[in-house]
């Protein structure tokens, strides 16, 4: 899917791009190209002059060659963003190219993005920029807002963990905690710290990209404060993501300790039968000894006596632990 974004009264308008002959209708700042195919890369390569990279959504590509400058002034940065699906949480790497000085272009430049599918993102931002005139200025400006409504959206996902966390909390220290809800606490918990995982991550990425674009001195005056702004609120989102670090390893720890205490519970059980048991054990030994004459021959109350002292012998233990409380 290719779509191109143009501004107009200080908005920014999309426009779905089919054919070739369409491009030339419109002089975009934006342009992004969406799980793009072979002829929708021919058009932008035709009509802008630019070839897109092989390798442009290379996951395992070399960390150095993630952002780079060319001879002719294209700025190459590949960026991972995020997407906070509840199933699947992953990261989209972008492939973002800043043109400035092709032929034909307009002064403000041109970013190209290559993606292989939609991201939250980008859409936040082109709802934001149809609705705020002035938001955007040029190519640059678009890029900044990218990575600035990407720190927003781990923002609002690290909420969406505390959210959650807060859920588990409640369910942990109750009290009452079986083995079965302790299993859906500790599955509910190991998912939360994925996602925070993910996110120090993508906030990680996102600093390095705006770094970039600092020292590369592509930026005016007033964009170079907006980047040195967006670090400083990744630089708290740190702070979040390693608080949350730490309360899922309380949590964790917690749950497992209700599920050891559950198992010590059962361990109990036995430890105490097998206590109780012992004295009539001892006793029915005795009595199954081999003697000269059998007592039920010799004695007709041998069998009853024997079964009465082995119940007293196993109900004085039991009476005894109750006692002390160690039943409970």
């Amino acid at each position: 899917m290719l779509n191109i974004f143009t501004l107009a009264n200080g908005r920014l308008f999309q426009e779905e791009i089919e054919s070739l002959e369409e491009l030339s209708k419109f002089q975009p700042i934006w342009v992004d190209l969406e799980a793009p195919t072979v002829e929708e890369k021919r058009w932008v390569k035709q009509y802008y002059g630019l070839s897109i990279p092989e390798d442009a959504m290379d996951e395992d590509i070399e960390e150095s060659a993630r952002f780079y400058e060319e001879d002719n002034g294209e700025l190459h940065i590949r960026s991972d963003f995020l997407i906070a699906d509840d199933e699947a949480p992953r990261a989209v790497r972008v492939a973002f190219i800043l043109n400035q000085h092709n032929t034909g272009l307009r002064s403000r430049g041109v970013l190209f993005s290559i993606h292989d599918e939609d991201v939250p993102v980008f859409r936040l931002l082109r709802m934001r920029a149809r609705r705020a005139p002035g938001l955007i200025e040029d190519a640059k400006e678009v890029l900044l807002k990218l990575f600035d409504a990407d720190a927003e959206y781990s923002a609002d996902t690290l909420e969406n963990i505390y959210d959650e966390l807060e859920e588990a909390s409640k369910l942990v220290l109750s009290g009452d905690v079986t083995d079965s809800l302790a299993g859906e606490v500790l599955g509910a918990i190991a998912r939360q710290e994925d996602l925070n995982g993910r996110i120090r991550r993508n906030v990680m990425d996102t600093r390095r990209a705006v770094s970039f674009m600092m020292r590369s001195k592509m930026l005016n005056a007033e964009q170079f404060e907006e980047a040195r702004q967006i670090l400083r609120d990744i630089e708290s989102l740190d702070n979040h993501t390693a608080f949350l670090f730490d309360k899922i390893n309380f949590l964790m720890d917690a749950t497992v300790g209700f599920i050891n205490i559950n198992q010590n519970k059962i361990i109990k059980i036995f430890s105490v039968a097998s206590v109780a048991l012992l004295p009539p054990t001892l006793i029915a030994s005795v009595y199954g000894m081999n003697f000269k004459m059998m007592p039920e021959l010799d004695w007709a109350m041998g069998y009853p006596y024997a079964i009465a002292l082995m119940v007293a012998s196993a109900l004085v233990p039991m009476w005894y632990f109750r006692r002390r409380g160690w039943l409970k």
